[in-house]
């Protein structure tokens, strides 16, 4: 799988509308990372949760924020910015504007492990 087309990978949905193409990696988790865009529609948000590893995800477009541990603020996100987030980071995005929000997430992980939390 040396060249990925992303026109060539179906979408799978998400709960609350979202939707996640797998560039790289698999259910067998035959490659050490999962890479993957998640489409975002307007009014989606997360529901809070973290993972066992580290996680980057960059924003390509549209607009959202972010909560993260930690933090009193809230991040905004925009084409340009980058989230790294530690293992067992708990956190939170949502769609805000009314165009979705697309992002290019790695997982440093061969399976994508997502622990879903209670609210904050």
């Amino acid at each position: 799988m040396p060249v990925v087309h992303h026109s060539d990978i179906a979408a799978e949905p998400f709960k609350g509308g979202a939707s996640y193409q797998t560039l790289v990696g698999d259910e067998q988790g035959s490659t050490p990372i999962r890479v993957g865009i998640q489409t975002s529609p307007p009014g989606y948000k997360s529901a809070l949760h973290s993972h066992p590893y580290l996680e980057t995800i960059t924003v390509l477009e549209g607009e959202g924020e972010a909560w993260l541990q930690g933090s009193d603020e809230l991040v905004p996100l925009k084409p340009g910015v980058t989230l790294v987030l530690t293992p067992h980071l708990r956190h939170w995005f949502r769609t805000t504007g009314d165009r979705p929000l697309k992002t290019y997430g790695v997982h440093a992980s061969p399976r994508r492990i997502v622990n879903i939390h209670d609210a904050i």
